[in-house]
């Protein structure tokens, strides 16, 4: 018997193709992180990302390097052309977000919410469509 996966794998990696991962499980907390923090990490106005269970995502090719970027929180980014590609944090070590825009397919997983709007940029017009709030998504 046949079984189809009821999530298909996600994959993705960084600009130069160094570093590649695959996630297997469901994403959750899809968001639109308008932080200063992200800002200054990537040099974008702001980071779109998912979370995942640790145990469902791995890195198939290479290995980040990892920066700490804040007293509880590690990202993790292609030591060869920059891409951000994880952000780790201390309060859920459970769990590995993962930028969405560096997924293959960055279709496949979109925002559902736009957080730390209090922190945003000016000029940046948010999605009306979707939940605000002024730091972090509620139940995060």
């Amino acid at each position: 018997m046949t079984t189809t996966p009821t999530n298909p794998t996600l994959k993705g990696g960084c600009f130069c193709g160094q570093v590649r991962y695959e996630v297997t499980g469901t994403p959750f907390h899809e968001t639109n992180c308008h932080c200063a923090i992200c800002r200054g990490t990537t040099g974008a106005a702001s980071v779109a990302w998912f979370s995942v269970d640790r145990s469902q995502f791995r890195f198939s090719e290479g290995e980040p390097t990892r920066f700490k970027s804040t007293r509880r929180g590690t990202r993790g980014f292609c030591s060869n052309c920059g891409t951000q590609l994880i952000f780790e944090t201390d309060d859920y070590p459970g769990e590995v977000d993962v930028t969405i825009c560096s997924l293959d397919d960055p279709e496949s997983v979109h925002p559902k919410d736009e957080t730390w709007i209090s922190s945003k940029l000016g000029w940046v017009v948010l999605d009306r469509r979707l939940p605000q709030h002024r730091s972090g998504a509620i139940g995060r």
